[in-house]
């Protein structure tokens, strides 16, 4: 350990471990302790349950304890990469791999609330969310709907874009998609596509390629809702009453988005290879693409929070931990940990200039 300051090459990333019946607590440490050259990763979550996952998934892990009242006293100590980080936060109740217990929803949550808290503090640099169980917490008395809802309702952020993002293979450009409705009915899609949710979503996307990515003037292609981009009217009016217009009118703000494209035909490298992001308009739009493209190495990012977040593209995986560790594949955690430091320099050199 040492108190000279942190360099910037190497990010301060808070870690919350998910749910301690899946497989977040098992990838985050071995992803944790792969990148720590590369990464400060500070992992929050019960620190005994923490030392006996390492200890049996990795025997070579090394880990640090700290407690939240020492970091609340003298902030983040500065860690050399030969060992990680954990901020203890204690479960309830004792975990049995792959079964769920609402006694420890609570301290789940609590996790998520001390990383928010140390990125204002400026303890940490970014966020990176191992997968959690959202019936876990609501069954613990707190009504829950996800990570990104949760995040933005702390920081106070009205609109927010989830964006799943990878690379579909070595020399191919990265696939990045947003999302203009996550999870809805397919019945009630259309009528939250608006002329003033498009416009907040393409401002959003715009800026935070700008700002987090470091892409200067990034080109945005916009997917169309109906078939065939609604066929000239023929298969519905939705592209030429709202996302026609809003289109206009995001690149009369100076943003470059094109489209609305038929989704069928967009998705090909001839589109793909001039393209920073494509926004669909519903989930299963644009995230089977790109998960048959990049599963287990895709991130997902929210966009519009004023901080870093990522996350991991897959779930608990409960029925996975049940069998025990070792199983768990960390590619996807692996990824979000890179992301989010580079998303970190790139907000860096863009404050810089």
């Amino acid at each position: 350990m040492t108190d000279a300051p942190r360099a910037a090459a190497r990010p301060a990333l808070a870690v919350t471990t998910g749910e301690p019946a899946g497989i977040g607590p098992e990838i985050a440490l071995r992803a944790a302790w792969a990148l720590r050259a590369e990464a400060n990763c500070v992992l929050i979550g019960d620190a005994a349950f923490l030392a006996l996952t390492a200890s049996l998934a990795d025997p070579a892990i090394r880990l640090a304890a700290l407690s939240v009242q020492a970091l609340r006293n003298g902030g983040l100590p500065r860690f050399g990469p030969d060992r990680i980080a954990v901020v203890d936060v204690p479960l309830a109740a004792h975990v049995v791999p792959g079964r769920l217990d609402p006694e420890n929803g609570r301290a789940v949550l609590a996790t998520l609330d001390l990383a928010l808290e140390g990125v204002a503090a400026g303890w940490f640099d970014a966020i990176v969310t191992a997968p959690l169980q959202k019936s876990t917490i609501n069954d613990a008395g707190v009504a829950f709907s996800g990570h990104t809802e949760y995040l933005a309702e702390k920081t106070g952020t009205a609109q927010v874009v989830m964006m799943l993002a990878g690379e579909p293979g070595a020399g191919q450009p990265p696939l990045r998609v947003a999302l203009a409705s996550t999870h809805l009915p397919l019945k009630d899609v259309a009528a939250a596509i608006t002329g003033e949710r498009l416009a907040a979503i393409l401002d959003i996307i715009a800026h935070d390629l700008r700002t987090k990515f470091g892409l200067a003037a990034p080109r945005i292609l916009v997917a169309g809702l109906n078939p065939h981009a609604g066929e000239n009217g023929y298969l519905g009016r939705e592209e030429i009453d709202t996302i026609a217009p809003a289109i206009a009118a995001a690149r009369a703000r100076g943003i470059d988005a094109r489209g609305p494209y038929p989704a069928d035909t967009l998705f090909q490298p001839k589109y793909l290879a001039g393209a920073d992001c494509v926004l669909a308009m519903y989930h299963d739009q644009g995230l089977p693409v790109l998960k048959y493209a990049t599963f287990g190495r895709g991130v997902n990012i929210t966009l519009g929070l004023p901080l870093i977040r990522t996350s991991v593209d897959h779930g608990t995986a409960l029925d996975l931990a049940a069998k025990g560790l070792g199983l768990a594949d960390c590619a996807s955690m692996e990824e979000a940990l890179r992301s989010a430091a580079r998303m970190v320099a790139a907000r860096a050199s863009t404050i810089k200039h």
